[in-house]
Parts: C-alpha cells; sequence; structure tokens
C-alpha cells in the first residue's frame, strides 16, 4: 500500500519550515510520496493578506525543487469557493483507492480541528500526524477525546519561522533568504511581493 501525505496550508510565503516538516514527515511516517496543497480560499483566514495563488504555487515548486518525494498538487487553487480539506481527500481517495493517506498538521491544527468543515469523516479517511514543537508534548484536544482516530507525532526541531515575521520582514527591507531559501527569496523580489506593509 502506497504511504501518501497531504501538506496543505496557505503557503504565503512558503519557508525553510515547511520544507523541514515535509523532509520530517517523509522519514518519520516512510512516505512514498508526500502533497503540497496550496490552498486557494482558506476558509479561516482573510483573503486579503494573501498573494496571488499564481505565486505561492510558483513559490512552493521553487522551494521544493530537487527533492523526488514532493509533488505539488494545485487542485484547491483551481476550486470554486473555499478551500476544504475534506473535498480533496474525498477526490484523492477516488483517484487512488487503497492509499494510506496521512494529514500533515501543526499542533495549533490539531487544538482546532474541531472546527474544520466535515472534521469527523475527515479524522476517518486519513491518519494524522501532528508536528511537535521541540519540547513540547501533543494532548489530544477535548472535543476529539471521544473520537476514535489514527495520531502519530511528527518530531520537529525547533525552527522560529513564520510567514508573517518574513511578510514583515520583506516590507521593511530586509533579507529573507536564510528563511526561505535563496530562490524564494529571489522569487520574491523580482514579483515584488509583500512589498506594502502587512496587516499584522
Amino acid at each position: 500500500m502506497r504511504r501518501v501525505g497531504l501538506f496543505g496550508g496557505s503557503f504565503n510565503p512558503p519557508h525553510q519550515a515547511h520544507r523541514a516538516l515535509a523532509l520530517q514527515a517523509c522519514e518519520t511516517l516512510a512516505l512514498d510520496e508526500l502533497r503540497w496543497l496550496p490552498a486557494g480560499q482558506p476558509w479561516q483566514k482573510p483573503a486579503g493578506e494573501l498573494a496571488s495563488p499564481e505565486h505561492r504555487l510558483a513559490m512552493v515548486q521553487t522551494l521544493i525543487a530537487g527533492e523526488g518525494r514532493f509533488v505539488v498538487d494545485n487542485r484547491e487553487l483551481s476550486r470554486q469557493g473555499p478551500s476544504y480539506t475534506l473535498d480533496t481527500v474525498r477526490e484523492l481517495t477516488a483517484e487512488q483507492p487503497g492509499t494510506d493517506w496521512f494529514l500533515v498538521i501543526g499542533q495549533d491544527q490539531y487544538a482546532r480541528f474541531a472546527t474544520w468543515h466535515g472534521w469527523r469523516e475527515l479524522l476517518a479517511a486519513v491518519t494524522l500526524a501532528v508536528a511537535a514543537r521541540e519540547g513540547q508534548t501533543v494532548q489530544v484536544p477535548p472535543a476529539l477525546a471521544g473520537v476514535p482516530h489514527r495520531c502519530v507525532v511528527l518530531p520537529l526541531p525547533r525552527h522560529d519561522i513564520n510567514a508573517t515575521d518574513i511578510r514583515a520582514r520583506v516590507a521593511r527591507g530586509l533579507p529573507i533568504a536564510p528563511l526561505v531559501g535563496e530562490a524564494v527569496a529571489r522569487y520574491i523580489d523580482q514579483h515584488s511581493l509583500y512589498r506594502a506593509a502587512p496587516g499584522h
């Protein structure tokens, strides 16, 4: 049975901590493939903060170049309406029956999982792979405590990198290459992304 990881997010922009988590997932879960799924309209985030779908897709492709287990799946970018992970999992399950699916998420997403669209069906369809920040333990959220689900923990080295800070650094003209890699930093500069002061 093929083992495939699903790694979604706004990737606004994608950065080295994303790549580190994806590589950790491949190793810990013995994945045959990890699919990066840039969100079209993340329903829990304000749309105004996002770079265009085309730019976010291109940045993910740039960040993961050269890693054979990584694949970019753009279905959520082309889908109309909000990006629901459940819709994606339904489509993939129909396309690739018999695959063992692992949904890679952070601890904060795990804590809020009961707010996700169709979360009970989603729990039945995938194994959750929850990234545990260094020195922290993963606790089952109270809302999920009575719901059977499969969960594995991904130990993650400490990375003090987040997209909000990266956008703020770009707006202030500060270097970001150590945070996103040379190629993504060059792409952001060439396309003048995030130059306006971020809202947060």
